[in-house]
């Protein structure tokens, strides 16, 4: 599974704004992402298009099961890599937008090995 950073940003995304509005829209990835809407609307396209999301008549997204699961490893490595360096005393921004960055790059070996060791030794 070998995607761009970009539909795992959008991903991530639409897992986290589904997680507090009743439903998501294209309107709503652009507010929070702060992009235009026909960006996020050709972005949409592709991914409903790579089988990541599903589109309703209405304009509703939703995560396909791939989509979610790609999602919801993007975003347990922001969580994890976040909280990690605010515990190393990052400062809280810091840490959000260094996350961001290390989600995507890392194999899931190293962050496998990584996480077990942050949890065997705090």
């Amino acid at each position: 599974m070998n995607i761009h950073e970009s539909a795992e940003n959008y991903l991530e995304t639409i897992l986290i704004l589904s997680k507090t509005l009743p439903v998501v829209r294209s309107v709503d990835i652009a507010n929070e992402l702060s992009f235009k809407k026909s960006s996020v609307s050709v972005a949409m396209k592709n991914l409903r298009e790579n089988g990541y999301i599903t589109v309703t008549d209405a304009g509703f997204i939703y995560l396909t099961e791939s989509g979610a699961d790609i999602a919801a490893k993007i975003y347990e490595r922001h969580e994890f890599f976040s909280e990690w360096l605010k515990r190393l005393g990052v400062d809280e921004k810091t840490a959000n937008q260094d996350a961001c960055k290390m989600e995507h790059y890392m194999s899931a070996d190293s962050f496998t090995a990584i996480k077990n060791y942050v949890q065997k030794h705090g």
